[in-house]
């Protein structure tokens, strides 16, 4: 059919398909878990692979489909859904579903609207994020809305599903709201505030009945403010991040607290170097400890996930006072080897205590490193080793990954 007077070829349906592009991420990881309190070894060889498309633009809209697959290829652990609980767990189940599923339409260049299922990280992911360590990774049934005006950038969505990385069955709906206003005066200097109204259920038919008392429990109302910048001294680039949170309960809980996050951080980077200080002070009353539902706590407080649980209540009921430190070496400009390109080593140590009452919890050692193999397929090693203060703490751990990564 030819096209009207005016019209332009890029602006037909057929133009917006054929613009195309697909979504491909092969992910292949074995990860093992020796914890205090199992005579046996968790061994999780699981396989991942996410794909789809998404189309060309159409009168400014894009549509995104996306479908995750998680293979199981060797399940002698606890996926929380498999019922193997002689074994320590591995949050990885067996799962087939749509990851993404979303239309976006971006009218001009500074306002953009997406609806449907979608990734949504916002800042450092500590409050809210996609916790794409796991295999499948959290999404979320979202209307959401980012505008530019002048220095300040908006993002305000209204979540209505919770889809969580131990697959549909562990969901949660949502009537949840999120805003998130960044303001930046220079490159040094840049504020962050932001009010997230977060209140969860499940359905009646939940498989387990905890499974309500966590959603239920996880429903809170964090609201912060976040300063941070970065500025080169001579050929030192130097960095911070101030944040302070108040939490309170809302929706289902029926709890009743008052708690504050408190985190502070220094970095610099000299050449390929980078040496990063962090104190995080999360508070606990000794019923109820700061929680980050939608967050992501394994970049944050250890690779062992020792705080993390499938319920969302990633924290301690005592509060959790987490002092580390970071080394990165990074962006070598002369491969180790002909086929290990890029190579990133970082290491990291915490040390843990709770906020009330100053109690030892444990030292956490972790590393991990990543190089690529050819342009799209990269390899990464990664270990993590907790040790408890005290047998009234969380059990000692360790844990061994092996993963290869093929993104399109």
């Amino acid at each position: 059919m030819a096209l009207a007077a005016g019209a332009r070829a890029e602006d037909t349906i057929a133009d917006a398909i054929s613009a195309s592009k697909p979504i491909l991420d092969s992910n292949l990881r074995w990860e093992q878990v020796d914890q205090q309190g199992f005579t046996t070894k968790a061994d999780a060889l699981t396989w991942r692979n996410r794909f789809g498309v998404q189309t060309g633009d159409f009168h400014n809209f894009k549509a995104l489909i996306e479908i995750d697959n998680v293979s199981v290829l060797s399940d002698t652990y606890n996926s929380t859904l498999n019922g193997k609980t002689a074994y320590p767990t591995v949050s990885d189940p067996k799962v087939t579903e749509i990851n993404r599923a979303q239309i976006t339409w971006t009218p001009d260049a500074s306002n953009t609207l997406t609806l449907g299922r979608q990734r949504i990280i916002l800042d450092d992911a500590r409050f809210v994020g996609n916790v794409g360590w796991r295999q499948d990774e959290q999404t979320y049934d979202a209307v959401r809305l980012d505008t530019t005006l002048w220095r300040v950038k908006l993002t305000g969505a209204y979540i209505g599903r919770v889809n969580r990385v131990v697959a549909d069955a562990k969901d949660w709906h949502s009537n949840s709201y999120i805003l998130n206003a960044s303001y930046s005066i220079n490159e040094a200097l840049k504020f962050t505030a932001f009010d997230y109204a977060l209140k969860f259920s499940t359905a009646a038919t939940a498989p387990v009945a905890a499974d309500q008392t966590n959603a239920a429990a996880s429903s809170v109302s964090i609201a912060g403010l976040r300063a941070y910048g970065s500025d080169w001294v001579s050929s030192f680039k130097l960095g911070y991040v101030l944040q302070y949170a108040g939490e309170k309960p809302a929706g289902l809980n029926p709890a009743v607290f008052d708690l504050h996050e408190k985190m502070i951080e220094g970095s610099g980077t000299w050449d390929i170097y980078t040496l990063k200080l962090n104190y995080e002070a999360l508070e606990g009353n000794g019923t109820v400890g700061f929680v980050a539902p939608l967050g992501t706590s394994h970049a944050f407080q250890g690779f062992d996930d020792v705080f993390s649980a499938t319920g969302g209540n990633k924290t301690f009921v005592n509060g959790i006072d987490d002092l580390n430190a970071s080394f990165v070496v990074a962006g070598h400009t002369k491969p180790w080897a002909p086929w290990f390109m890029n190579p990133t080593l970082t290491v990291v140590y915490h040390d843990f205590k709770t906020d009330r009452l100053d109690m030892k919890i444990g030292k956490e050692w972790d590393a991990v490193l990543v190089a690529g193999l050819t342009k799209n397929l990269s390899l990464m090693l990664k270990y993590a080793d907790f040790q408890r203060a005290a047998a009234t703490m969380p059990a000692s751990r360790t844990k061994t990954w092996l993963v290869l990564n093929y993104k399109l």
